[in-house]
């Protein structure tokens, strides 16, 4: 699609997207409107993290790092830490708490939310004491021993081993003239055992400090505060988001809407429904239109008709012509196009002649302002002559044969050797004759006339026929096999082309 066919989907579906939009809106709005009001407070804190778990390794590792923060932030919004902050606060249900990471540093924000504000600052502020609780806990006690108190045994141990060497050493340098080598052994084993008890003091040192920091390592950097107004409903949010997603559901509706509508809203369409060359196409009148006239509001109209001549005159070669109006369905304004298409061509010099071949609802006789006591009808049961039976109009060179009294028997009528004698006749007589035949789908009226004319001109109301019904028409006349088909586009939305010379017609 082009973007205008998509503006003219939305211009023609604009209920729809407005509909949508304004009930997105007002579903925003009484959301918002209706919303207990929930209050906001945020705790910030340190998480001390320092490369791969240790402590004495200055190289950060972010996976570590990104394991510890995601450990933390399950630990806080977990049930049993919800339900313990709940049981401390005497809250009614388990508290809202979320964790966010604060990226490019080793800090948490824990937010909590409650309809009320000290609730709020009291919940953020008990789930970082509780996080730091448990990290105390979990780095300064609980089941089995730390590497710091096994360190603290060994080092216990060789102390207590580096004591007995200093003492076997001293022994032996007391008694070095009885026996020579065993100050050497002594001093040896008092070597080892010093060697020993530095590297288990070293390790111990080290183990002590990471378990404190580790103990430490988290801290509240700044506490929360009670909020002085709501964080939601957010107002301006809900309204801007209630009107985007009217806005949105409401075109896609349009669009739907229109894939599912098989009316023709457009010249396009109904070319491409029917296959047919559009040769006129009559605006829209803001009043129920008989002949156009100069002066009566129906200049565009008027002037529509006398394209529409001009295009069916072009295409017409030497002699009389017989054209044939139709349609697929009653009141698409066949018999109006039709009376129009006669009084303007009369004024382009020719002698025309409308014949009212609807002989189940007839309407040129009162286009026209005469009698229908008798008419077609009359002439093809042998009653009447074809001369008797035309009446003078009010307009110049028009003239006309009217229904006359209703057959029970209209398509036999209209398909019978004398319907294609009289057509035969008005030749010899007229210069132009209008056939007005009733709508296809409802009767084969049309159908069995159609091979007889040379042109067949369907009459197609914009935004009021569907698709299957001119596809249908369009197969009727193709079997019937006739010499030549075109498409009259009435009721066309107006425009501004015309208003300049209307008003120069007044």
């Amino acid at each position: 699609m082009e973007l205008r066919t998509y503006l003219s989907v939305l211009g023609r579906r604009k209920w729809i997207v407005l509909l949508s939009t304004l009930l997105g809106v007002a579903i925003a709005a009484a959301v918002t409107f209706f919303s207990t009001p929930q209050y906001a407070a945020s705790t910030t804190v340190r998480v001390l993290t320092v490369g791969g778990g240790s402590l004495t390794d200055a190289r950060p590792d972010i996976n570590y790092t990104e394991r510890l923060v995601n450990t933390y932030a399950r630990i806080i919004t977990s049930s049993t830490v919800r339900r313990q902050i709940r049981d401390e606060l005497g809250l009614e249900q388990l508290p809202i708490i979320s964790v966010q990471s604060i990226p490019g540093t080793e800090l948490l924000r824990i937010t909590a939310e409650a309809t009320e504000p000290e609730d709020a600052r009291d919940i953020a502020n008990a789930a970082a004491q509780v996080l730091i609780d448990q990290n105390l806990e979990f780095y300064s006690g609980g089941a089995g021993q730390s590497a710091q108190e096994i360190l603290g045994e060994q080092l216990a141990a060789a102390e207590e081993e580096l004591n007995q060497a200093r003492a076997d050493y001293d022994a032996a340098v007391q008694n070095q003239e009885e026996n020579p080598g065993a100050v050497t052994a002594a001093s040896q084993s008092l070597e080892v055992r010093e060697r020993t008890h530095a590297s288990l003091l070293t390790q111990y040192e080290a183990a002590r400090l990471e378990e404190t920091l580790r103990a430490n390592s988290i801290s509240v950097i700044e506490e929360a505060t009670a909020p002085n107004r709501p964080a939601k409903p957010r107002p301006l949010v809900n309204l801007a988001l209630g009107l985007a997603s009217g806005l949105v559901v409401g075109v896609a509706l349009a669009f739907l809407r229109e894939n599912l509508d098989t009316t023709l809203y457009t010249t396009e369409q109904i070319e491409g429904a029917t296959q047919m060359a559009t040769v006129g196409q009559v605006p829209a009148s803001k009043d129920e239109l008989s002949i156009a006239r100069i002066g009566s509001g129906h200049y565009p109209q008027l002037e529509s008709f006398r394209r529409l001549r001009t295009n069916i005159l072009a295409s017409s070669g030497s002699g009389a012509q017989v054209v044939l109006l139709t349609s697929a369905k009653r009141g698409e304004g066949k018999s109006t196009v039709s009376g129009n298409l006669a009084v303007t061509v009369a004024q382009s010099g020719r002698e025309v002649v409308i014949v009212d071949c609807d002989l189940r609802l007839p309407t040129v006789h009162k286009l026209f302002d005469v009698p229908n006591k008798r008419g077609l009808t009359n002439i093809l049961a042998g009653d009447l002559a074809v001369e008797e039976a035309i009446l003078d109009t009010a307009f110049t060179r028009v003239r006309v044969i009217t229904s006359g009294p209703l057959p029970p028997n209209p398509t036999e009528l209209l398909g019978s050797q004398r319907m294609l004698e009289l057509i035969e006749h008005l030749k010899t007589m007229f210069d132009f004759i209008v056939l007005d035949t009733p709508a296809l789908l409802s009767v084969a009226d049309a159908a069995v006339l159609a091979p007889s004319v040379d042109n067949v001109i369907l009459v197609v109301a914009q935004a009021q026929t569907r698709r299957g019904d001119v596809q249908a028409v369009r197969q009727q006349l193709s079997n019937v096999n006739v010499k030549s088909m075109e498409v009259v586009v009435n009721r066309v939305e107006p425009n501004g082309s015309y208003a300049y010379y209307e008003s120069e017609a007044r």
